[in-house]
């Protein structure tokens, strides 16, 4: 098949899922053009059966802000004509869904015919999609794409709760691949980080005000009081210098270190004793099966799909939103030397499932029933 992917081409779950899509189906044989305004992150090496179209966005002084919209929809059609394209998949509502389904339709007029697939990954509905302002463009582009998906069961239902959705909605959970997420020999680095036996907590995310990062640190604060522990906080975002004068402010800084962006965040993961995911929301939680991949138990929030993925008592511990003494307590049970290697165990298991090897498939017979 020839496919054409619509993404956003950033460290967030959708870009990432997005991306190791296409490259997987690039090397199952199928012809994947993704088609956005910068090369997305994980998109670190080319083959013959990758391609990447950017969208070119031309400032107006009509315009206050640029058209995205309408330059990604015409850049779809330039694409889908000239390569030929048998199917269109879209992650994220808003825009890409929308732009596709215009796409579509001009296509249509020139007698090609493009089914598009709607892949929703979270805050496209919990939060954009919520809002008065899009629920009428998000409504239309979910019931009018050719099939439709959600990485959840927690946000299919969340989909049907908050929009008038008449689409069959289809669960394919997000995927890791193995191959690259797995435990690593890398005990240098493990004594370099953490010399005196310490144990070693991570956090990874875009550090969004949703993440709640800052329970994270609290959490950290009470255990480091309980044992030795060190902490580090990987990504970026809008919240990062406050976290900072925060950690500054009320913990010891010196075992807290803030990494920013990492490319190959599994050597770190490699090394990791506990994750910590403290969101209010979150759809799935990729980041935090990243970290299980490589044999790292979880301390996750009961937002969203974080109930699906972690195993409560088994995994790691699954506790509620903000409740940072019970966090803390748990991270401590399971950082216990009697207890960690069980549930290292148990999270490497659980990750298993999840291998993309079992998900590409579910992804090829939606392409499949749409064609």
């Amino acid at each position: 098949m020839k496919i054409g992917i619509v993404c956003y081409p950033t460290y967030g779950g959708s870009g990432v899922v997005a991306t190791e899509l296409g490259k997987a189906l690039a090397k199952e044989g199928h012809k994947v053009h993704f088609i956005t305004y910068s090369q997305p992150t994980r998109l670190d090496y080319f083959s013959e059966n990758l391609f990447y179209h950017e969208v070119i966005i031309k400032e107006y002084p009509l315009f206050e802000y640029p058209p995205y919209e309408i330059a990604l929809a015409s850049r779809m059609v330039d694409v889908v004509q000239h390569e030929k394209l048998d199917i269109l998949h879209v992650h994220y509502a808003i825009p890409h869904a929308s732009a596709a389904l215009l796409a579509k339709q001009i296509l249509a007029t020139k007698g090609i015919v493009i089914p598009v697939v709607t892949t929703l990954h979270g805050t496209d509905i919990t939060l954009v999609g919520k809002d008065v302002t899009y629920e009428p463009v998000v409504t239309y582009a979910i019931n009018q794409s050719d099939a439709v998906t959600a990485v959840s069961n927690s946000l299919r239902q969340d989909t049907y709760d908050l929009f008038d959705i008449t689409k069959e909605i289809t669960v394919i959970p997000n995927f890791v691949d193995l191959n690259r997420f797995k435990k690593q020999k890398k005990d240098h680095f493990k004594k370099a980080i953490c010399p005196n036996g310490e144990k070693l907590i991570v956090h990874t995310s875009n550090f969004r005000k949703v993440k709640r990062v800052e329970d994270v640190i609290k959490v950290f604060c009470q255990v480091s009081k309980q044992m030795p522990v060190k902490l580090f906080l990987i990504g970026d975002g809008p919240e990062r210098s406050e976290l900072e004068q925060f950690t500054r402010d009320n913990c010891s800084f010196e075992d807290i270190r803030f990494l920013g962006k990492m490319s190959k965040v599994e050597e770190v993961l490699s090394v990791s004793d506990l994750f910590i995911m403290t969101s209010e929301k979150e759809s799935f939680g990729l980041a935090a099966l990243e970290a299980m991949a490589c044999e790292v138990p979880l301390i996750s929030t009961n937002a969203g799909g974080l109930v699906e993925l972690n195993i409560d008592g088994e995994t790691g511990y699954v506790c509620e939103i903000g409740d940072i003494d019970r966090m803390a307590e748990k991270a401590i049970h399971i950082l216990d030397d009697r207890n960690l290697n069980t549930f290292k165990a148990a999270a490497l298991k659980r990750a298993k499932l999840f291998e993309l090897s079992k998900i590409l498939p579910l992804y090829e017979q939606v392409y499949k029933e749409v064609l």
